[in-house]
């Protein structure tokens, strides 16, 4: 426990230590994009490569090359231009080669969501942990002014609803409660139709 806790704030100046606003988001930033060029050293060939490709095929530049390629291909073949002999008339072997390609990238595609998904999940994951640990710092928080306004005798620390703030979220109740408020909605939804 005490490990996680040091590594979860060894990037954080020692206490006592000047910081100010940009220094944090300029800390953040930083660590944000050593994180990225990490994880983009780990990516394997096959990856690059699938990356590279999407990439590629994303740009304005893939689509000005397929429109002179296809426009090319479909003057020739009309027959428009004398000197040159239309080879595909039907347009049977343009198509199959479109195909082809559509096979081919929607594949290289796919591969990058993939990945993408997953490191998506990983940020969700982060996003919930920080929100879990957010809510347990706030909620110790309540906790300690409670007891200071308490002891101060302040007639707001006698307020019911600080009892309630003052436990710690419980995130399996949240998402019971979520799923039976939803079926609730979903059921009532439907019973007014």
């Amino acid at each position: 426990m005490e490990d996680t806790h040091d590594r979860r704030h060894s990037v954080r100046p020692p206490i006592g230590e000047a910081t100010n606003v940009n220094e944090v988001v300029e800390r953040n930033i930083r660590a944000l994009l050593l994180r990225r060029r990490s994880a983009d050293a780990e990516k394997s060939l096959d990856e690059r490569i699938a990356d590279a490709v999407t990439r590629f095929t994303g740009s304005m530049r893939f689509v000005y090359i397929h429109l002179v390629l296809f426009l090319g291909w479909i003057v020739i073949n009309l027959g428009w231009i004398p000197f040159i002999p239309p080879w595909d008339e039907s347009f049977v072997v343009l198509a199959m080669l479109a195909s082809v390609e559509a096979i081919f990238l929607s594949t290289f595609v796919l591969i990058s969501q993939n990945r993408m998904a997953a490191l998506e999940a990983q940020r969700s994951d982060l996003d919930l942990q920080i929100s879990l640990l957010s809510e347990h710092e706030i909620t110790r928080l309540i906790t300690l002014v409670t007891a200071i306004a308490a002891k101060m005798e302040i007639a707001e620390s006698k307020h019911p609803e600080l009892l309630e703030l003052a436990k710690d979220v419980v995130p399996e109740a949240v998402l019971e409660t979520m799923e039976e408020t939803s079926a609730q909605v979903e059921d009532e939804l439907k019973d007014g139709r």
